[in-house]
């Protein structure tokens, strides 16, 4: 029987597929999984048997990943899962920033009480005239899940669209519209583009990559929209931006106290993937990564760990071992099977920077010596017996 505890209230479409070998627990200490949303982990005292934690989303700033990776606790995320939620907010903010829709709405607002209001605001909408996406250049940094969407549909909007990632996947560039024209280098997007989408993750190489430098490369009456992370900008450098006129209109959905209020910022209050559809869409998937890591080792979406997928496991027994990605580990592993006898039916092992994952499908169940000799070797966080 696992036990699972949610951190944060989690979609029941996601839920009810825990089978009934699953019981949930309101008490963390117990839990062989976690599953979370927003709820800070950086200062929980993980136990020692949490085996696994799915974020219901794709950021994972609130889960101690180096920690979690050096107790042997695999670290999901939810890719593509919000996508098409944060896409149509992406769109919705250039609709915004084209046209000032939102301070016609609050003109007609502040004039409730004019039973004239009609005729006054044939002669105000001059006001808050702005112009349409059709024939405009938008340029997307990072296509992943979210940037393909933001780009395909922008094609069809009638947008000159540019798409910079130089890691783009093959899955990716396979779902890219083909009128999509492809960058090397983010430098011809600021320089040739009139609306400007961030889709990358933050890391020390872009926090703050639109900065005054960046911004001064772009065209006069720019918009940038960042829907990705607050911190990809600094918007102190934007605001300076906005006043001198080089910015039109910087679109967050980040609030917070540099942006809020300010002039030329459209802020929206972190909705990207607050849909629905968003949220059943990411508990689904996190529910189904956490059962098959589980159930049989496979780690698919891991965010601290490589992907390794064996299948289900039906063998005889699967041992897992999460170590230091060094040399002569494999070595180690497999001296310790053959010593005790054991053969090795089938086996993968994968890495991912300073870290490795690597399966055993054996032919008989490891002893309990066997798997504290394994535990023993220098350089291994945990070893698991999956079965």
């Amino acid at each position: 029987m696992y036990k699972i505890n949610c951190l944060n209230p989690i979609a029941q479409v996601g839920l009810k597929n825990f089978s009934s070998e699953y019981q949930m627990t309101q008490n963390a200490e117990d839990a062989d999984g976690i599953l979370v949303r927003s709820a800070s982990m950086h200062e929980m005292e993980l136990p020692d048997r949490l085996l696994a934690v799915a974020r219901a989303g794709a950021g994972v700033n609130n889960i101690p990943l180096d920690k979690c990776a050096e107790k042997g606790i695999v670290v999901f995320n939810t890719p593509g899962a919000n996508a098409n939620g944060v896409k149509e907010l992406v769109l919705a903010g250039m609709f915004l920033a084209a046209r000032d829709i939102v301070g016609g709405i609050e003109w007609v607002k502040a004039n409730k009480g004019n039973a004239d209001v009609a005729k006054a605001a044939e002669k105000e909408k001059k006001n808050f005239a702005g112009t349409e996406l059709q024939g405009k250049k938008l340029g997307v940094i990072g296509l992943g899940a979210i940037g393909v969407k933001v780009a395909n549909a922008a094609i069809k909007l009638g947008m000159e669209v540019y798409g910079c990632d130089p890691y783009l996947s093959v899955n990716g560039a396979l779902q890219l519209d083909r009128h999509v024209k492809p960058v090397a280098n983010r430098d011809d997007i600021y320089a040739e583009c009139d609306y400007i989408t961030i889709h990358v993750p933050l890391m020390d190489s872009t926090k703050g990559m639109i900065d005054r430098e960046a911004i001064s490369k772009m065209k006069d009456g720019v918009v940038i929209l960042n829907f990705a992370r607050d911190l990809l900008a600094n918007e102190e450098d934007v605001l300076e931006g906005i006043k001198n006129g080089k910015i039109a209109r910087y679109v967050s959905d980040f609030p917070n106290a540099t942006t809020a209020g300010q002039p030329g910022c459209i802020v929206i209050p972190h909705l990207g993937a607050s849909t629905e559809e968003s949220e059943d869409n990411c508990a689904v998937m996190a529910v189904q990564e956490i059962m098959d890591y589980l159930e049989n080792g496979n780690i698919r979406n891991s965010v601290n760990y490589p992907a390794c997928d064996m299948g289900d496991c039906t063998g005889d027994s699967r041992i897992a071992i999460f170590h230091k990605n060094t040399a002569n580990m494999i070595t180690k592993f497999t001296g310790e099977f053959g010593a005790k006898g054991i053969n090795i039916n089938n086996m993968m092992n994968k890495s991912r920077g300073e870290y490795a994952y690597t399966m055993f499908d054996i032919e008989a169940p490891a002893s309990a010596e066997a798997i504290q000799n394994l535990e023993a070797i220098e350089g291994v966080f945990r070893v698991r017996v999956v079965k």
